[in-house]
């Protein structure tokens, strides 16, 4: 008498039986099989570890991360409420670091190359704005982690900004997809300032520093292209303040003038930027009194600057002259005088035919305060993160994450939603899809399931066709 199977093992079965080729999709047509949680395994549902179930050919993988610690650990901690909360270790790695399970999925797809494209979700459940550095583990830090591990397999969604090849033109690579906080998925595709300054060297290395309307400066570093755009490397805090101004030496240092927050007195910084495109950022030193400074380097060698404003009483214009000594990164201030020339323009820098404008507008739907870029070869855009990742669209999310938003979500149940991403051609994610009753027509492209092995589940995919 045969031994009946399981409904576990059934579907477990079903899901390893080869599937007949199918012709090569659109990927906003395909359906794949995807877990929710997927690091939980078997502790809140029936998933079984990472390699299980990238094996048996779920190809959304779901990761929850928090950045606790992060300034300690240098890494991003895996966990449903907090880093370990939730986690199965059985079978995954018995860290919490975000690098070690991708490495993990890395492995995976390099021994497997002619796997469907894998979707490697990550879950914001932190706040990652208020992280004042890539140090701190800010979205630099993102984008960093994630191309060291997968390396030339990632796919980068700044190649692709109107959609995605078909299925078959990806297979064996990688995707990563922010989700979770919201303001952080908007902060990962613009940013937002006030009274921005920029300034490029012979290098065409770029800084540009702006105030944030409540206080508080920050910068952002880059490099000009040979086409003219600019990509924007390194994004940090760096002190208190308003209408900062910047200028930048062929050696890389950085002196920053800027007003208080709260009074008319001036301060400067001294930077150095690094290779890696952070800098290194002396304490402050106080100037004097006045308002909307402005400062540019006025020798070859880079080691004196000029500093410009406006009184804080009237209309006159004064001058400062400062020396840089980069043994101690200080400024020696003299010679304060008033001045008939007009403040440096603070907003453009130009070095040889390299000439890089910075601005506040709004942008296909972001705010008004949205921070870009203008270059001497029309290249044009916002100051912002690489696009590594791909950024999801969520319902009840605002029409700024929406606008050129490739990848929609949201919990199974909402079904019109669902299929009216679908049949408008986005790629859908519902999540908690744990029942054949929250199936749609089309279903999500990613049905996200605690039960990836029930057999409702393995038949509704088979019927779908589900890429692998």
């Amino acid at each position: 008498m045969r031994r009946l199977l399981t409904g576990v093992a059934c579907a477990v079965l079903v899901a390893s039986i080869p599937q007949p080729a199918l012709a090569d999709q659109s990927f906003s047509s395909a359906v794949f099989r995807a877990t929710h949680n997927s690091y939980s395994g078997n502790v809140s549902g029936t998933r079984g570890s990472i390699t299980y179930q990238l094996s048996q050919g779920v190809r959304f993988l779901e990761l929850d991360i928090h950045d606790n610690g992060y300034a300690t650990t240098k890494d991003y901690g895996v966990g449903h409420d907090s880093p370990g909360n939730q986690v199965d270790h059985n079978g995954n790695p018995s860290s919490n670091a975000l690098s070690d399970w991708l490495t993990v999925i890395d492995g995976w797809s390099k021994n497997n190359p002619s796997h469907a494209p894998i979707v490697v979700m990550l879950d914001l459940k932190d706040d990652l704005t208020d992280n004042p550095s890539f140090a701190a583990g800010n979205l630099a830090a993102i984008n960093k982690e994630v191309t060291d591990v997968f390396g030339t397999s990632l796919v980068q969604a700044g190649d692709f900004p109107a959609g995605l090849p078909s299925v078959d033109a990806l297979r064996g690579r990688v995707l990563t997809l922010l989700s979770g906080h919201a303001s952080t998925r908007a902060h990962y595709r613009r940013d937002l300032g006030y009274s921005p300054a920029v300034a490029v060297n012979r290098h065409g290395q770029i800084v540009e520093v702006h105030d944030s309307g409540n206080g508080t400066l920050w910068y952002w570093t880059g490099t000009y292209n040979p086409d003219g755009s600019v990509t924007w490397a390194r994004h940090g805090r760096y002190d208190t303040g308003k209408t900062p101004s910047v200028a930048l030496n062929d050696d890389g240092w950085i002196v920053e003038v800027h007003q208080s927050q709260n009074n008319t007195t001036l301060w400067s910084h001294v930077g150095r930027l690094g290779a890696d495109g952070e800098i290194t950022w002396s304490p402050s030193q106080e100037v004097g009194v006045g308002v909307t400074p402005t400062v540019a380097f006025t020798d070859p060698a880079g080691t004196t600057v000029r500093e410009v404003h406006r009184s804080q009483s009237n209309s006159q214009n004064w001058e400062w002259r400062g020396a840089v000594n980069t043994g101690n990164s200080t400024m020696t201030w003299s010679g304060n005088a008033k001045t008939s020339d007009a403040l440096y323009d603070k907003a453009t820098a130009t070095r040889g035919t390299m000439r890089v404008s910075v601005s506040t507008g709004a942008d296909n739907g972001s705010p008004a305060e949205t921070l870009r870029y203008s270059t001497d070869q029309g290249a044009s855009g916002r100051i912002r993160y690489p696009q590594t990742a791909f950024v999801e669209y969520q319902a009840g999310d605002s029409a700024e994450l929406q606008q050129g938003a490739l990848f929609y979500a949201a919990t199974a149940s909402n079904k019109s939603f669902i299929t009216s991403a679908r049949n408008n051609g986005r790629i859908v994610r519902g999540w908690d899809f744990d029942s054949a009753g929250q199936a749609t027509t089309p279903l999500a492209n990613y049905p996200a399931t605690n039960q990836p092995w029930a057999s409702w589940y393995s038949t509704l995919l088979t019927q779908a066709g589900a890429v692998q």
